[in-house]
């Protein structure tokens, strides 16, 4: 703070470690490094590790006349913590209905974060974020929505899993190549044949997992039979009988985080031909579409259940029913048709009948 009086900057500011999910001053500097640089807001957030959405709340926050300001940006952040606010859904009663009965549907608080802006786009009071909706179910002293609403989330969980902490990360995988290093052709979803990877884990007990795949430009699912079990060479057995079934135009890309199943990437890049690509650490954002597509394979797989009870056949009849299901970015067009025009399309454009 002295630092700052003494060279001149607008307020003294707190250089303090992030907390969590805010930004520390030492970010903000790297970001006013960054865009001086001439990295767009997906690019620096990479260079963070951070949410591009976070980056670009912050560029907001630190708007002024002479464009982004770390110490503008810091000291507006201060005096919005040391704000007191009351809980939206504590004094909204209107959106506190709305956000009872969506969740009794069961949506998830996403959904209906998301969905409200849609019914109310000119009404911001009617506009609440899903990490609100959260605090409000789990942490009562945030008031507003009553506990038992927790059945009706997908989970059913009474208390909010805990995120991983430092000490628990996993450890690297040897020769991975960082999802930074993917070409831009992958991020903007023009181009199919690039995909996003997971593990969907069963109960402890059976020890069981399926392996799911997602493709990023149509969303169109594949499925993955792991009969034994999910170690590192029964992971690349059966990733390579699925993916080399695809044709050669649809097998360009795969995007997995940083699990020990992947251990033997190189061996699936050799076989399948697939560059492979790591995400970072606590960044599911980066698998987006593998992440949404999970939750709603938990519908079919739920937890806890023993998954090696679904065998290939089953999974392949669950993976077609999620690709006929209309999808509104397409719209409302099913992920296989969207996959069958593309595939039409470049097969006419290289003259083969």
């Amino acid at each position: 703070m002295r630092w700052f009086r003494h060279a001149g900057g607008v307020n003294p500011v707190s250089v303090a470690e992030p907390l969590g999910r805010y930004l520390s001053f030492a970010e903000r500097e790297e970001i006013l490094r960054l865009e001086a640089a001439g990295l767009g807001v997906r690019a620096i957030a990479r260079e963070l590790g951070r949410d591009p959405a976070t980056v670009s709340r912050e560029f907001k926050r630190g708007a002024s006349t002479l464009g982004y300001r770390a110490s503008v940006a810091q000291a507006r952040a201060d005096q919005g913590r040391r704000a007191r606010r009351n809980a939206k859904l504590a004094t909204n009663l209107p959106l506190r209905r709305q956000v009872q009965e969506r969740l009794k549907r069961k949506d998830s608080p996403a959904q209906i974060a998301g969905r409200l802006k849609v019914d109310f786009p000119d009404d911001p009071e009617m506009h609440v974020s899903a990490e609100t909706i959260y605090q409000s179910l789990y942490v009562q002293a945030r008031g507003g929505l009553k506990r038992e609403l927790v059945t009706h989330l997908r989970t059913g969980r009474v208390r909010r899993r805990p995120h991983r902490v430092e000490g628990e990360r996993r450890g690297r995988i040897p020769g991975m190549v960082s999802i930074s290093e993917r070409p831009a052709e992958i991020e903007d979803r023009a181009v199919p044949g690039h995909w996003e990877g997971d593990l969907i884990m069963g109960s402890t007990k059976s020890n069981s997992a399926v392996g799911t795949l997602v493709e990023r430009t149509t969303g169109f699912v594949l499925l993955v039979h792991l009969p034994e079990g999910h170690g590192a060479p029964a992971v690349q057995e059966a990733l390579v009988d699925k993916i080399t079934t695809l044709p050669e135009q649809l097998r360009r890309s795969l995007t997995w985080d940083q699990g020990s199943e992947m251990a033997n990437h190189a061996q699936i890049a050799e076989a399948t031909g697939l560059n492979i690509y790591f995400c970072d650490p606590h960044s599911p954002w980066q698998r987006g579409s593998n992440e949404n597509t999970n939750g709603l394979l938990r519908q079919y797989l739920p937890k806890g259940s023993d998954l090696s009870f679904y065998g290939a056949g089953l999974l392949d009849n669950i993976a077609a029913e999620l690709n006929s299901r209309p999808r509104k970015r397409h719209g409302f067009r099913t992920p296989a048709e969207v996959l069958e025009e593309l595939l039409s399309a470049t097969t006419d454009n290289h003259g083969v009948a």
